[in-house]
């Protein structure tokens, strides 16, 4: 079994490393532009060309499926990589945890990027799974070039910039972009002090990944130890170096090359 994830940059290590855990037999092809990334910046139509083009390079290696492991490229490009790609390949897009979240009641908070926070597919989502709960829609802009290049120090600036947005009553927040979930625990120390209610997060790795083993048929191979192949911007590389300063990044740095 070979799983292939895409995304403008390390936005697909929470994804790609919750499928490492749950089929560690399975080989993972992890597609990324650095050369256009941050797609957020960039117009849908450019957005989508890129995306094509990142995904035309993982499909090349003939995966099983492919994961879109980034919210505004399944916002923006969705569409078109399904009528690429299927039926002959699934495609398998990245929602925002809306829905799971609302079942608590709220209010909720949903951290995205500027060109997800107010799109017409994100607005879809409240209407249809949190009708009748507070939401509100908090735009993290440079937060995920931050987690990106991996520059704490930014890191630090965004999350506190959000979270001045983000009203203090809020018990649950969907981190709807990918790269978030690599800063998880930051977010949640900068929203929540000692003493403070506790604070619900939902990411969308754990079900994006189970999605996606639905989606292929195989049964587990306990005997094998699957590989890893690195595409940036089509070319085979190797992890960049601010992957390896999230644990998912580390994880992944030990898988040896698929064959």
């Amino acid at each position: 079994m070979k799983i292939a994830l895409m995304d403008s940059g390390i936005g697909l290590l929470p994804a790609a490393a919750v499928l490492r855990g749950l089929r560690p037999d399975a080989d993972l092809l992890l597609s990324s532009d650095p050369e256009g990334m941050p797609w957020g910046r960039r117009s849908s139509q450019d957005l989508t060309r890129r995306a094509l083009a990142v995904a035309e390079a993982a499909a090349a290696h003939r995966p099983d499926a492919l994961v879109v492991a980034c919210n505004t490229a399944t916002v923006h490009a969705l569409p078109a990589l399904r009528a690429r790609f299927e039926p002959g390949l699934p495609v398998i897009g990245t929602v925002p945890a809306i829905k799971p979240a609302a079942t608590g009641g709220g209010p909720v908070a949903i951290w995205a990027t500027p060109a997800t926070t107010g799109s017409a597919y994100q607005r879809g989502l409240i209407a249809e799974f949190a009708a009748g709960v507070e939401v509100t829609e908090v735009p993290c802009p440079g937060l995920a070039d931050a987690v990106e290049q991996g520059d704490e120090a930014a890191v630090d600036a965004a999350v506190a910039a959000a979270a001045a947005r983000t009203p203090r009553e809020v018990s649950t927040v969907v981190l709807g972009c990918t790269h978030y979930e690599l800063v998880a625990d930051r977010i949640r120390a900068a929203l929540r002090g000692p003493g403070e209610p506790p604070l619900v997060l939902h990411g969308s790795a754990g079900a994006v990944a189970a999605q996606a083993l639905r989606r292929v048929a195989g049964t587990p191979d306990l005997t094998r130890t699957g590989g890893l192949t690195v595409l940036l911007s089509g070319q085979e590389g190797a992890l960049p170096p601010a992957a390896l300063q999230y644990a998912e990044g580390r994880l992944l740095s030990g898988v040896g090359a698929a064959h």
